[in-house]
Protein backbone atom coordinates (compact mmCIF):
# COMPACT_ATOMS: atom_id res chain seq x y z
CA UNK A 1 0.00 0.00 0.00
CA UNK A 2 3.21 2.61 0.27
CA UNK A 3 2.99 2.55 -3.28
CA UNK A 4 -0.41 4.32 -3.59
CA UNK A 5 -0.26 7.47 -3.69
CA UNK A 6 -2.49 9.98 -1.80
CA UNK A 7 -2.72 12.79 -3.95
CA UNK A 8 -1.74 13.58 -7.48
CA UNK A 9 -2.67 10.46 -9.28
CA UNK A 10 -3.30 10.74 -12.90
CA UNK A 11 -6.81 10.84 -12.90
CA UNK A 12 -6.88 13.72 -10.37
CA UNK A 13 -4.72 15.66 -12.32
CA UNK A 14 -7.03 15.45 -15.34
CA UNK A 15 -9.74 16.65 -13.45
CA UNK A 16 -7.64 19.74 -12.05
CA UNK A 17 -6.45 20.73 -15.17
CA UNK A 18 -10.37 20.51 -17.05
CA UNK A 19 -11.38 22.34 -13.80
CA UNK A 20 -8.22 25.27 -14.01
CA UNK A 21 -9.51 25.38 -17.84
CA UNK A 22 -12.71 26.48 -16.55
CA UNK A 23 -11.29 29.61 -14.42
CA UNK A 24 -11.96 27.95 -11.46
CA UNK A 25 -8.92 28.23 -8.43
CA UNK A 26 -8.63 26.10 -5.48
CA UNK A 27 -6.81 24.52 -2.63
CA UNK A 28 -5.00 21.02 -3.13
CA UNK A 29 -4.98 18.40 -0.68
CA UNK A 30 -6.88 20.80 1.84
CA UNK A 31 -8.68 20.70 4.97
CA UNK A 32 -12.25 21.97 3.84
CA UNK A 33 -12.74 22.41 7.90
CA UNK A 34 -9.30 21.55 10.24
CA UNK A 35 -11.02 20.15 13.31
CA UNK A 36 -12.54 17.68 11.05
CA UNK A 37 -9.00 15.53 10.33
CA UNK A 38 -10.53 15.04 6.48
CA UNK A 39 -8.22 16.48 3.42
CA UNK A 40 -10.64 16.96 -0.04
CA UNK A 41 -8.41 16.82 -3.45
CA UNK A 42 -9.94 20.28 -4.34
CA UNK A 43 -11.32 22.87 -2.21
CA UNK A 44 -13.12 26.17 -3.15
CA UNK A 45 -12.86 28.12 0.59
CA UNK A 46 -15.23 30.87 -0.49
CA UNK A 47 -17.87 29.48 -1.90
CA UNK A 48 -17.26 26.26 0.72
CA UNK A 49 -17.24 22.96 -1.78
CA UNK A 50 -15.34 20.02 -1.06
CA UNK A 51 -14.30 17.65 -4.20
CA UNK A 52 -13.47 14.09 -3.81
CA UNK A 53 -12.22 11.77 -6.23
CA UNK A 54 -12.64 8.48 -5.40
CA UNK A 55 -10.82 5.58 -6.86
CA UNK A 56 -13.05 2.57 -7.88
CA UNK A 57 -11.21 0.27 -5.87
CA UNK A 58 -10.70 1.68 -2.63
CA UNK A 59 -14.60 3.43 -2.36
CA UNK A 60 -16.12 0.33 -3.80
CA UNK A 61 -17.32 2.32 -7.54
CA UNK A 62 -20.80 1.05 -8.43
CA UNK A 63 -19.71 -0.01 -11.68
CA UNK A 64 -16.31 -1.33 -11.66
CA UNK A 65 -15.63 -2.37 -7.94
CA UNK A 66 -14.76 -6.54 -8.24
CA UNK A 67 -14.30 -8.18 -4.23
CA UNK A 68 -10.76 -8.70 -4.18
CA UNK A 69 -10.42 -12.55 -3.50
CA UNK A 70 -7.11 -12.51 -1.85
CA UNK A 71 -7.00 -11.43 1.67
CA UNK A 72 -10.49 -10.86 1.37
CA UNK A 73 -11.33 -10.40 4.99
CA UNK A 74 -8.98 -7.59 5.53
CA UNK A 75 -9.94 -5.89 2.13
CA UNK A 76 -13.55 -5.98 2.44
CA UNK A 77 -14.70 -4.42 5.60
CA UNK A 78 -11.52 -1.57 4.79
CA UNK A 79 -13.54 -0.60 1.93
CA UNK A 80 -16.58 -0.63 3.54
CA UNK A 81 -14.81 1.24 6.53
CA UNK A 82 -13.84 3.99 3.42
CA UNK A 83 -17.25 4.09 2.26
CA UNK A 84 -18.67 4.84 6.17
CA UNK A 85 -16.30 7.38 6.33
CA UNK A 86 -17.17 9.28 3.16
CA UNK A 87 -20.77 9.15 3.73
CA UNK A 88 -19.63 10.53 7.63
CA UNK A 89 -17.62 13.11 5.67
CA UNK A 90 -20.06 14.17 3.31
CA UNK A 91 -22.24 14.59 6.83
CA UNK A 92 -20.45 16.55 8.59
CA UNK A 93 -19.15 19.05 5.98
CA UNK A 94 -23.22 19.38 4.77
CA UNK A 95 -23.82 20.54 8.53
CA UNK A 96 -21.38 22.81 7.93
CA UNK A 97 -22.45 24.50 5.39
CA UNK A 98 -20.72 23.00 2.73
CA UNK A 99 -21.79 21.62 -0.56
CA UNK A 100 -19.08 18.07 -1.72
CA UNK A 101 -19.01 16.89 -5.07
CA UNK A 102 -17.33 12.89 -5.53
CA UNK A 103 -16.69 12.20 -8.38
CA UNK A 104 -15.60 8.56 -9.71
CA UNK A 105 -11.58 8.28 -11.27
CA UNK A 106 -12.98 6.44 -14.38
CA UNK A 107 -15.74 9.52 -15.25
CA UNK A 108 -15.00 12.11 -17.92
CA UNK A 109 -12.65 14.94 -16.28
CA UNK A 110 -14.19 17.55 -18.74
CA UNK A 111 -17.86 16.54 -17.73
CA UNK A 112 -16.67 16.37 -13.68
CA UNK A 113 -15.28 19.75 -13.85
CA UNK A 114 -18.60 20.95 -15.67
CA UNK A 115 -20.69 19.11 -12.40
CA UNK A 116 -18.00 20.99 -10.17
CA UNK A 117 -18.38 24.49 -11.73
CA UNK A 118 -22.14 24.29 -11.39
CA UNK A 119 -21.50 23.90 -7.85
CA UNK A 120 -19.21 26.39 -7.13
CA UNK A 121 -21.56 29.02 -8.69
CA UNK A 122 -24.32 27.85 -7.37
CA UNK A 123 -22.96 28.04 -4.12
CA UNK A 124 -21.33 31.53 -5.25
CA UNK A 125 -24.46 32.51 -5.43
CA UNK A 126 -26.33 31.80 -2.70
CA UNK A 127 -23.38 33.25 -0.39
CA UNK A 128 -23.66 36.62 -2.62
CA UNK A 129 -27.29 37.04 -1.27
CA UNK A 130 -25.93 36.50 2.36
CA UNK A 131 -24.12 38.87 4.58
CA UNK A 132 -23.30 42.43 4.98
CA UNK A 133 -21.62 44.45 2.37
CA UNK A 134 -19.36 46.67 1.69
CA UNK A 135 -19.78 50.74 0.01
CA UNK A 136 -19.29 48.86 -3.29
CA UNK A 137 -21.88 46.11 -2.94
CA UNK A 138 -19.50 43.00 -2.88
CA UNK A 139 -20.42 40.57 -0.14
CA UNK A 140 -17.41 40.06 2.64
Amino acid sequence: MLGNRRRDTSPEMSLRRAVHALGLRYRVDFPPIPSIRRRADLVFTKAHVAVFMDGCFWHACPEHYVPPSTNADYWVPKIERNRLRDRDTDERLEAAGWTTVRVWEHQDPVEAASRIRAAVVAERGRSAHVGPSDACGRVN
